[in-house]
């Protein structure tokens, strides 16, 4: 009898220590009680709780056993985990579902809260796909097909539910995983674990921004920060349907950057290489399930129904009975309670204002610095340094360190940058580098003044070309490399347009944090990114909706240079590991008239102010696919019978919108061929 969780560390009874009452059982034997329940061993420990085997005792022998989750101690105190632990408990009074783990009790004990809950005799999907996969087997389609069809009974259940008044609930998963669908003895599926679910008509609501979820299994929207409804599950159920039926994982496992990539893109190869057949009717459920788009997927109930459906088509009508011989032949489950042995833990979870006990497991001193052993001697000669690491590293990515420049270790004699091992992919690295021969070859070239920028990146986007745009004054430089029309890379001389910095600008980690990794660098190749996760400090969807607004924030960034120049060199690719921004081009541009400069705006478009405006018939790309603000609609429509002084006074007398962005309407109509003047 097991009551399964996605274990991530090995448990142990020191952790019971808190406001666990111990007393002597009938035979002498120590008992220890959580509120009215006798604890009689671990079944595992979670992210942020753990769960027992434990019973209750009543009158004329009455015991009933249950499982029994609480907190974790050091987490007492988290307001955060608290929140969810108790949204736990308050979902569980509307789920009441034959395919949804039972909740009976939910108490406190000297501040210590638990949840009492169905114990299940069984195992779950992520025992059974470990089971097969020993075997060499995969899950046979029926057993598959009657899995998902329970399972998308009980989100249709879930997504359906109402409060004491009568108002949806809204719930939503958002952990539909492997782990959280149980098998029981006799073949039936209970979904668990609605600790993280998000319902949106209540006070305390955990779609904070916070991340949830777990990696390999997550829509989309949900690895892109989106709002979230019930598609977002049937996109995980879909998933983990398909990964029963190719016997691996959809999105993959490799580096946890490139299965979110892969997740965003909805990337189905895996699907398409299995040496395993999927036959058509069965494809289709899977792609109504993993569609890109939330509004095109099926509903949970639709998606059961689509499923039953070819269920039963092909006659299939024994899944229950096909399940449960299943687990037995595999032995996935004995008769008496067994603890549950943990997977690999996948991160250490971190208190970020907290880092010294990870610090003195690391063996790092967070007060002291990183060893300063490098110098530097610049091109007129005068030497910097002692140098750190971290350091060093920026002097490169700013611009300040090129290949050839002299670089001594630990009192070493200089030698140029490229041959220090640790600096060597920095240095040789054509997107790191900054060499003034790089724009040379240049095709195109003009002054950054006026809003220029906007129109030539709508002509390399329109254009599908591909090639690197170089921008540059007397202090600072920028690199933006576009392939086939959209932007993929992007490097600066900005120091506070660094990873570091803009992670603790926007809150993501503390300074202290930051240091700490960049303590590590040479251990992580100089990623700061990998470092952190490392740490521990950052999840990896963390990190990659971090980089992804990071990327963007480069980007868009470019648009408000009011000095210097642009140079572009067509065909050169970026040979640096890229990370793909993955946002609509045209909206990107719709981003960058919003954060162009005004000046920039007004300075632009002065010429065409006593010009008469004139709605482009049949443009390249229409004004719907930059998904503009309402009012941008009705101002760019415009017949040609009016000027642009015109259109602002009139705007202006309306006071229905700012003539800065009637302004902004018109420099993104004139910049992307939606807008020209009259003849």
């Amino acid at each position: 009898m097991v009551l399964m969780l996605d274990l991530l560390y090995p448990g142990t009874w020191a952790s019971c220590r808190t406001s666990v009452r111990m007393r002597e059982g009938p035979v002498g034997l120590k008992e220890f009680r959580l509120g009215a329940y006798v604890l009689e061993k671990r079944l595992a420990t979670g992210g942020m709780a753990e769960v027992f085997v434990a019973r209750r005792e009543g009158a004329h022998g009455f015991v009933k056993r249950v499982a029994l989750k609480r907190i974790l101690p050091q987490y007492l105190k988290d307001p955060d985990f608290i929140s969810m632990f108790i949204n736990e408990a308050r979902l569980a009074a509307h789920l009441e579902h034959p395919n949804i783990v039972q909740v009976f009790d939910f108490g406190e004990q000297d501040h210590e809260l638990y949840l009492a809950m169905e114990l299940i005799v069984g195992s779950n999907v992520n025992r059974l796909l470990r089971g097969v996969a020993n075997r060499e087997e995969a899950v046979p389609l029926d057993v598959a097909l009657h899995i998902t069809s329970q399972t998308a009974r009980a989100l249709a259940y879930a997504h359906r539910a109402r409060d004491a008044e009568g108002a949806p609930l809204g719930i939503v998963h958002r952990d539909v995983s492997p782990a959280n669908v149980l098998l029981t003895g006799t073949g039936h599926v209970k979904l668990s674990d609605f600790g993280i679910a998000r319902v949106d008509n209540r006070s305390g609501r955990t779609d904070d921004g916070t991340v949830r979820g777990k990696l390999g299994y997550m829509s989309p929207e949900q690895v892109l920060g989106q709002d979230l409804d019930g598609h977002s599950d049937v996109f995980t159920l879909a998933t983990v349907f398909a990964e029963m039926l190719i016997a691996e994982p959809l999105f993959g496992r490799g580096q946890d950057l490139d299965v979110l990539i892969r997740i965003r893109d909805v990337d189905l190869s895996a699907l398409h290489r299995s040496e395993r057949r999927i036959s058509q009717d069965v494809m289709k459920l899977l792609e109504l399930g993993l569609d890109p788009n939330p509004a095109d997927r099926p509903s949970s109930s639709a998606f059961a129904d689509a499923v039953d459906d070819v269920m039963r088509r092909r006659g299939l009508v024994r899944g229950p009975e096909r399940l449960a011989k299943l687990l037995h032949r595999l032995a996935l489950f004995d008769d008496a309670v067994a603890e549950e042995r943990p997977s690999a833990p996948a991160g250490r979870p971190t208190n970020l204002l907290d880092t010294t006990g990870l610090a003195a497991e690391l063996g790092i001193d967070v007060g002291a610095d990183v060893p300063k052993i490098f110098r530097v001697r610049l091109a007129d000669g005068s030497i910097v340094g002692p140098l750190n690491f971290p350091y060093l590293i920026q002097m490169v990515i700013t611009g300040k360190i090129a290949a050839t420049t002299p670089i001594s270790r630990e009192e070493a004699p200089f030698v140029p940058a490229k041959a220090v091992p640790e600096l060597n992919r920095f240095v040789t690295s054509p997107a790191l580098s900054w060499r003034p021969e790089e724009i040379t070859e240049a095709t195109r070239a003009g002054d950054l003044a006026r809003g220029r920028l906007l129109p030539f990146v709508h002509s390399v986007s329109e254009g599908q070309v591909t090639g690197v745009l170089h921008l540059f004054d007397d202090t600072r430089r920028k690199k933006i490399y576009f392939y086939e029309g959209r932007p993929e890379f992007v490097a600066s001389t900005d120091k506070n347009e660094l990873l570091g910095q803009f992670l603790v600008a926007r809150g993501h980690c503390l300074q202290m944090e930051i240091d700490m990794a960049l303590a590590l660098l040479p251990r992580y190749h100089g990623r700061l990114g990998d470092a952190l996760v490392g740490l521990g400090v950052l999840r990896p969807v963390e990190l990659f909706r971090a980089i992804r607004q990071q990327v963007r924030s480069r980007y868009l960034e470019a648009f408000r240079w009011r000095t210097g120049r642009w140079a572009f060199v067509p065909d050169v690719r970026c040979e640096e590991e890229i990370f793909p921004l993955g946002y609509d081009n045209h909206e990107l541009m719709r981003d960058a008239a919003f954060e162009a400069h005004p000046e920039e705006i007004d300075a632009a478009l002065r010429a065409l102010f006593d010009k008469v405006l004139v709605r482009v018939a049949t443009p390249v790309t229409p004004l719907a696919a930059y998904r503009p603000p309402e009012a941008w609609f009705r101002m760019l429509d415009v017949d040609g019978r009016t000027t642009l002084g015109e259109l602002l006074s009139r705007e202006a007398r309306s006071g229905l919108i700012a003539a800065d962005e009637v302004s902004r309407a018109v420099y993104l109509g004139v910049s992307c061929g939606l807008v020209t003047t009259a003849a």
